[in-house]
Formats: structure tokens, C-alpha cells, sequence
């Protein structure tokens, strides 16, 4: 649970520090609604960069940033909408986008959620601690780059398979990268590095994104309404909402959804090379940014209602037909999308691709018409998987409208298989399989195991703490301006 005790010396450190680097820090309800952000950031925001190290970008943790990669202010949420001619299903699916937040994915705002409440209060020093960011990818980045912008030492972990691209760009921000064995489906080896991390250095402070409920509330509290906003805009109904789980981070704003449309479904997705909810599995896949072979601590699977597996192999297929430029020209003389929308498929990265696959597996199971909506997240864009696309290049050849033809097929023959609706006992499964890596492994208790299953547990108390948290935020900056 998110602990808001305080430690009065070291958050008067933590202040001297905001106050040395002129950082403010904008609060959970002006991440959700930019419209109570201060004249005066608004006034600095347009002469900054979207990924620049400036702690102005802390307010560019949201989802109504105005789609520019320098300056701008904030819009409408930034969405896209799947056109029916490339879905082949009459719903309306709609991915929020990540693209235009700092680091080009919104696990940087998982990462503010993990580390401000500890800031705000004390218990982590931004001037001893080492921050230790445990991820399959882009929540090390949104780690080492909020680190930055608050002055704190950062260490980066992910595993050695993700793409080129994250390590690149995390040579020039975190202050230690450490590349662990295997791919995304390899967590435990994340987590036995933060186990020798935490023998090795007493002053290493680790947030892990899988068990954080501060990943939980920023998602309930700043996601969930983003979502609520696209349906009022879009003025249709909402059936349901497809996500890959990765950290189950994102899946909170389902929990918030439900509130106002409780007829409609969460779906929980996995890769079908290593289902872990699924089928208890083990192996390894290829969609970036989803961990597997357990379950996250934060998955309320008590509210999940349905579990979906993708198979990796339609997901790179598919990531090459939306960016390659012969699979693009077969897009357009096929389906008929314009340039706007063509342009626009580059805003899926590899897990976007597979929640756009959940989500047509989900409209078309249920049936679904115009008036229905199918929300997901499009996490990441291509920008970080270029080299994917090199590497497909280089072993498969040339990308031909053949091929293009052969992939675009697709979208409309998934399988049915590799659904399961869940009821109680199945979702009581699924929550029993956390014991493997949370209690055996982790150090957690039965008791807090129970916690979590109860229908006014653990996920209920994280969702009451978004005005704590905001209260502590302001005071926190009110003795940073304090003169």
C-alpha cells in the first residue's frame, strides 16, 4: 500500500533540493484535468521539449498534451480511432496514445506515481537514495527520466532482449543500466537483480511497478478519467476495455470505468507463447513491454471478467504491414485509408498492436455494433522498435505486396481460441497464482495475499488516497516557493 507516514527531516531535504532545481510538482488532479495547471507553468511550457530534462515536463505527464515534439500546450486526450476498414468489425475501437508523453510512452506517469508520494513524505531521499527502477522496458525509462528531472540517482533494469532503442536512449539519462538475462518474459531475473541490488547497497530505494500501488492510483486517477473523457466525446457505449497486462498498472482505470459504466467489461491480455493466466504457462514471446509468468501484485482480478491470449506472431507481422512502406501502399489500395490515417499507425508499438488484436477479438465475440465502443492503449509507437523492423529486413528480405496481402489477412482470422470468461473460481485461480511470486518469492504475507481479494481490500483503500496524496503534493510545494 502506498505508506504517507513522514519523515520530517528528510523531506526538508527533499524540499531544499526542489527548491535548489526550481521543481514544482504537479499534482494527480492537474495530471487528469490540465486545466487547473498554474498560469506560470503554462507560461514556460511552450518554450520546452517534450523529452527535454526540464521539470517542467512534470506537467507533461498527462494525456492531453498537444501532439507536438517541442513546445505546445494541452488539447483534447490524445486518441485514435481504428477505422472499421482495417478492424473489419462494425465497433468503434479507440487506443489512447502514448506517443506524446515524455519518453514517448505513458509508463512515465506509472513512474511519477511510484516515486512522488515517497518524495512528498520523506521516505525516499533524493539525496542518498539510488532510485531502482525494475522493468521489461519502458517503466525503467519513465523511472530514469522522472529521477532526472527530480535530481536522483537512477538505476535502469530490463531485460537484455528489449530492443536497441530503450538502451540507446537510457545510456544518456539513467546513471546505471543493468541488462538482465533473457526477454520480457523474464521477470524473475528482474526481480533476483533487485534481490542482489538490495543486499549489495542499503542505500538503493526500489520501485517496483508490479507490486507499487502508486502505478495503481496514477492509472485510476489520471487514466481512468482520460477514458471517461473519449467516451463522452465520442458519444457511443461502452462495452469494454482490452489491455495487455504488463504491470496490470493501466488495468486500474478499468476499475474506474466500471463506476460509471458497470455493464461494461475489463479484459486482461497475455501472449499466447506464454500464457500465464491462461494456461499457468511458461516460455518466452516477443511483445515488448509485457511481463509474464506471474501475476502482478496490483491486478485486481477480482474486477477482470475476461482473459485473452495474442498470438506474438500476428503482432510482428502486423507491426511490419503498418510501417513498412510497401505494406502502407498495400494498406491504401486494399482498405482505402487516407494519408492521415496511414500516417497514424506508426502511434502502435508492438503491445499496441496486440491490444488493437484483443480488441477486434473482443468486438467480434460479443457482436458488436457501431454504437459500441472498445477502448485500449496504444502504450508506446514505432519509434522505439525501429531496429525490429531491420532485423525482419535482414532475415526475411524485401516486404512485398504478397506478404502485405498475407498479413493483412490477419486482422479478420483471429482465433477464437484462447478466451476464457471468467467466473469466481476462475478469477480466484488467478488471484491464488500470485502466492508463487509474491508470498514464496517476495516476502509478502497470506494475510496481505487475503487483503487483496476482499471486496473492500487493499484496491479499495489505494483508490481513497488520490486526495492525500494531492494534499501532500501541495503542501510540499507550497515550502518549496516558501521564501
Amino acid at each position: 500500500m502506498i505508506e504517507l507516514h513522514l519523515d520530517e527531516e528528510v523531506l526538508a531535504q527533499n524540499v531544499a533540493v526542489a527548491r535548489a532545481k526550481g521543481i514544482v510538482l504537479p499534482t494527480l488532479a492537474e495530471q487528469a484535468d490540465p486545466a487547473l495547471v498554474p498560469a506560470i507553468i503554462r507560461e514556460g511550457l511552450p518554450n520546452v521539449g517534450l523529452w527535454e530534462i526540464d521539470p517542467l515536463n512534470l506537467f507533461r505527464i498527462t494525456w492531453h498534451n498537444q501532439p507536438l515534439e517541442h513546445g505546445g500546450l494541452f488539447a483534447r486526450v490524445n486518441s485514435f480511432e481504428i477505422p472499421s476498414a482495417l478492424t473489419g468489425v462494425k465497433a468503434r475501437i479507440i487506443g489512447l496514445v502514448g506517443k506524446w508523453f515524455p519518453t514517448g510512452c505513458h509508463k512515465v506517469g506509472a513512474s511519477y506515481g511510484c516515486l512522488v508520494p515517497r518524495l512528498i513524505t520523506g521516505q525516499f531521499s533524493a539525496r542518498y537514495h539510488r532510485a531502482v527502477w525494475p522493468s521489461t522496458g519502458n517503466y525503467c525509462r519513465g523511472g530514469a527520466f522522472n529521477s532526472r528531472l527530480l535530481s536522483c540517482k537512477s538505476v535502469a533494469i530490463l531485460p537484455e532482449g528489449m530492443s536497441r532503442e530503450r538502451f540507446d536512449w537510457l545510456r544518456t539519462v539513467a546513471d546505471e543500466t543493468i541488462a538482465t538475462p533473457g526477454t520480457e518474459s523474464n521477470v524473475k531475473e528482474i526481480f533476483d537483480a533487485v534481490r542482489e541490488i538490495r543486499l549489495a547497497d542499503p542505500d538503493a530505494f526500489v520501485f517496483n511497478q508490479f507490486e507499487e500501488f502508486g502505478n495503481y492510483l496514477w492509472h485510476y486517477a489520471v487514466t481512468g478519467p482520460a477514458m471517461l473523457e473519449v467516451v463522452e466525446q465520442s458519444g457511443g457505449r461502452l462495452a469494454g476495455l482490452c489491455l495487455t497486462s504488463g504491470s496490470a498498472g493501466t488495468l486500474a482505470a478499468g476499475d474506474r470505468l466500471k463506476e460509471v459504466y458497470p455493464g461494461m467489461q475489463i479484459v486482461a491480455g497475455e501472449a499466447l507463447q506464454c500464457s500465464t493466466m491462461l494456461n499457468n504457462g511458461y516460455g518466452e514471446h516477443r511483445i515488448e513491454g509485457i511481463g509474464d509468468k506471474h501475476i502482478p501484485w496490483i491486478h485486481n482480478v477480482r474486477n477482470t471478467d475476461m482473459v485473452m491470449a495474442i498470438d506474438d506472431r500476428d503482432v510482428l507481422a502486423l507491426f511490419r504491414l503498418f510501417n513498412d512502406p510497401q505494406g502502407l501502399a498495400f494498406l491504401e489500395a486494399e482498405s482505402g485509408l487516407d494519408a492521415a490515417d496511414l500516417a497514424s499507425l506508426s502511434l502502435l508499438g508492438l503491445s499496441g498492436i496486440a491490444n488493437l488484436l484483443m480488441a477486434i477479438k473482443f468486438a467480434t465475440l460479443h457482436d458488436l455494433t457501431g454504437d459500441d465502443i472498445v477502448l485500449t492503449v496504444f502504450t508506446d509507437s514505432a519509434a522505439m522498435y525501429i531496429s525490429r523492423l531491420e532485423e525482419m529486413q535482414a532475415i526475411d528480405g524485401d516486404y512485398t505486396f504478397a506478404k502485405a496481402a498475407e498479413d493483412f489477412k490477419r486482422l479478420n482470422q483471429l482465433s477464437p481460441e484462447a478466451i476464457l470468461l471468467l467466473n469466481d473460481r476462475e478469477r480466484r485461480r488467478i488471484h491464488n497464482l500470485k502466492y508463487y511470486t509474491w508470498v514464496e518469492q517476495q516476502g509478502k504475507t497470506v494475510a496481505e495475499l487475503e487483503a487483496l481479494w476482499s471486496e473492500e481490500g487493499t484496491f479499495r483503500t489505494a483508490q481513497g488516497l488520490q486526495g492525500e496524496v494531492d494534499a501532500l503534493i501541495r503542501s510540499f510545494n507550497a515550502k518549496v516557493l516558501a521564501c
